[in-house]
């Protein structure tokens, strides 16, 4: 059942609000800035679509526009920390952290900055710019540099939440948002914190890890197994480093079978994580939904989502699979 100290919304509500992830972030950026004047903002030539632009608006004197140039955009702001500032940069994530890896390990990550970034449009999601704008790969490039936090909200409101969190904590920080918009699960009560995961729906067969907009379709998926009789435990992993490896560890103990969910290649993203985690805690029967070793497309949002399998109907399909195996362990 949903956890009803989690205060989440009715995820089966048609009317449920939607909304783009990034543009919490872009919320929560404002109010960052108005608790530190230390927080800058810096674009690459997107300051509307990455949603800094009412924080631009806001604190014109602490806006920079660095252009086309996404090795200056990182460099630029590991100065500025360097100096004393908060920097914020944004881009699409297919650019940044996709075009200037090397920089954020060298001047973020190894002199240890104190620089907040931002990858805006990512996933399939992003819909008809199509393969060359779907970073898919970013999670699993950005979790595996040291001095690193990564953040993947669920919605809008926990991207707010992030935002402000990421703003007062020090060291580097990235943050991955959706373009389009998507169920608001979470609301202002719903408990958000660094190294921390949040158990939204209490089972007892089976465990799905998601984070991003597939926590929301992870629920949806969830109550349609329940009506089953499949008890389903859904853990919303937004923060995929520092892992909460405690509760993700102790929901495959209670469950013994999980399954994790994300709109990014599997291969060392959150899948790949909860796969090593378990490998070195408790190793159960694991699925990961997600990109598979290719390339997005063209298309519309939520066609692209059916088509690549991560919309509650394939979940709940792949999740009765699942179930299958742990029937024949059993057996």
């Amino acid at each position: 059942m949903i956890d009803p100290q989690m205060h989440l919304n009715d995820v089966l509500d048609p009317e449920i609000k939607q909304s783009p992830i990034r543009a919490g972030f872009g919320e929560g950026l404002v109010e960052a800035g108005a608790r530190d004047s230390n927080i800058v903002a810096l674009s690459a030539d997107l300051v509307a679509s990455t949603k800094m632009d009412e924080f631009a608006k806001a604190y014109p004197d602490r806006y920079i526009e660095i252009g086309v140039a996404e090795q200056n955009l990182v460099t630029v702001a590991a100065g500025m920390a360097l100096a004393g500032k908060v920097p914020f940069i944004s881009s699409y994530a297919a650019f940044s952290p996709g075009r200037n890896w090397e920089q954020i390990r060298t001047t973020i990550c190894l002199n240890e900055t104190n620089v907040k970034i931002v990858g805006s449009h990512a996933g399939v999601s992003v819909g008809p710019d199509g393969a060359t704008h779907q970073m898919l790969e970013d999670i699993a490039i950005m979790r595996v540099l040291p001095n690193m936090t990564v953040v993947v909200p669920a919605d809008a409101e926990e991207a707010r939440k992030a935002t402000l969190a990421i703003a007062a904590t020090k060291g580097g920080s990235y943050i991955r948002l959706a373009r389009e918009k998507s169920p608001v699960v979470t609301t202002e009560k719903t408990p958000f914190a660094l190294g921390k995961a949040n158990i939204l729906r209490s089972g007892t067969d089976l465990t799905i890890v998601a984070c991003g907009q597939m926590v929301y379709q992870s629920l949806v998926a969830a109550e349609a197994l329940s009506k089953e009789g499949i008890d389903v435990e859904v853990v919303n992993a937004a923060v995929i480093k520092p892992l909460d490896v405690n509760t993700i560890v102790g929901s495959a103990h209670k469950t013994g079978l999980v399954m994790t969910v994300e709109e990014a290649q599997i291969a060392a993203g959150l899948g790949g994580l909860v796969a090593e985690t378990l490998a070195d805690h408790h190793p159960v029967p694991m699925m990961r939904l997600g990109i598979k070793d290719r390339f997005g497309e063209s298309g519309e949002p939520n066609q692209l989502l059916d088509a690549f399998g991560l919309t509650a109907p394939h979940i709940a399909k792949e999740a009765k699979q699942l179930l299958k195996r742990k029937e024949v362990i059993n057996d």
